[in-house]
């Protein structure tokens, strides 16, 4: 009897063994959940990489959303709309967020597995956003030099304060970091050879037959006999979103004065998958954001003769010229800055 009590029990160990065994084996996906408030009309979040890596998840009408993903461990972007993040994902993981989607990069918030990893990802975004605005072009290289190094210390800082462990993680962040000083230097470099090649006063490159959001087509030479304030855009350009209640405001302010704000958008089948979902996009966001002033689409983006001779290579772009067609600005300053208006009252607008 005792034999066979013992044989039972045996037998009952081993079974908890097991199921723990089973319990405890590591998953082969990630899980990822969360919620989004004032999601809209949004009902899809989509997760990618440059390895090609995308999955579509579907958002609830309450903007929670939750599904598994068989991953390669690394960093990932995901996108809501027009507005995008970034995500560490791990197979075996559980990852959570949420955000308001009326202001995504302030209130993006990870918890669950790698949270320091995904938290931390977010404090340097909001990092680089706070130094690298518009005024870290306003200078000579000096002026540049020094901001970016006022960068690197903070961002030194931040990952001191994330303790983070996982050195493969980090190293790929600070590769990250270098590009991005590589980026804007190249950048900064352009805007200065810029002033030499496309100098006030030299009669401007122009673009004909844009398609009109109101109706109909717009040229250039439409516009002569007033001072041309442009912006060069595309919807999924969110500096260029940033900028968007600023050029609001100024326009507002100079509604009525001689001068006409074009916002011409480069929207291409490259960014959207085919020259009609890249309009259909562009005429969305018009609509959606109210966007006032002139609303073109241009002929070719990317590849348009009036973005390649004003030798546009990253958005946005600011262009001012004045009521005879030539260039007062090849780079005016955003709407944003307090340098536009006091631009504008040099020329008495």
């Amino acid at each position: 009897m005792k034999k066979k009590m013992k044989n039972i029990l045996a037998t009952f160990v081993m079974s908890l063994v097991l199921i723990s065994c089973k319990e405890e084996a590591p998953k082969d996906y990630a899980t990822v959940s969360g919620k989004i408030s004032n999601i809209g009309e949004h009902k899809t979040l989509t997760i990618f990489n440059r390895a090609g890596f995308k999955r579509d998840i579907a958002i609830n009408s309450d903007g929670s959303f939750s599904d598994t993903l068989k991953v390669e461990e690394g960093k990932y972007n995901f996108n809501i709309g027009n507005e995008y993040g970034s995500i560490f994902l791990k197979n075996d993981n559980t990852c959570s967020f949420t955000l308001d989607h009326k202001d995504f990069d302030n209130t993006l918030k990870f918890t669950g597995d790698a949270s320091n990893k995904n938290n931390f990802m977010i404090a340097t975004l909001l990092l680089e956003e706070k130094y690298l605005s518009e005024k870290i072009f306003d200078g000579d290289a000096t002026h540049f030099d020094n901001t970016f190094a006022e960068l690197k210390d903070a961002y030194e800082a931040l990952k001191s304060k994330a303790k983070i462990a996982d050195t493969a993680f980090i190293n790929s962040g600070d590769k990250d970091f270098e590009e991005t000083h590589k980026y804007y230097k190249n950048y900064h470099n352009e805007k200065l050879e810029l002033q030499k090649t496309l100098p006030k006063g030299h009669v401007s490159p122009i673009f004909e037959n844009y398609e009109n959001f109101a109706g109909g087509t717009t040229s250039l030479s439409d516009l002569k006999g007033k001072y041309v304030y442009i912006d060069v855009w595309a919807t999924w350009c969110g500096p260029c979103k940033q900028e968007i209640p600023s050029l609001k405001e100024v326009e507002k302010k100079y509604h009525g004065k001689n001068i006409e704000f074009v916002s011409i958008s480069i929207d291409d089948a490259r960014a959207n998958g085919s020259d009609e979902k890249a309009n259909a996009s562009w005429r969305k966001m018009v609509t959606d954001k109210a966007l006032s002033g002139v609303q073109l689409f241009s002929d070719k983006g990317w590849q348009s003769d009036f973005v390649k001779n004003y030798k546009i290579k990253g958005i946005p772009r600011f262009i001012l010229i004045d009521p005879d067609g030539n260039i007062i600005s090849p780079d005016a300053p955003r709407p944003s800055s307090d340098k536009l208006i006091e631009l504008f009252d040099t020329l008495d607008i």
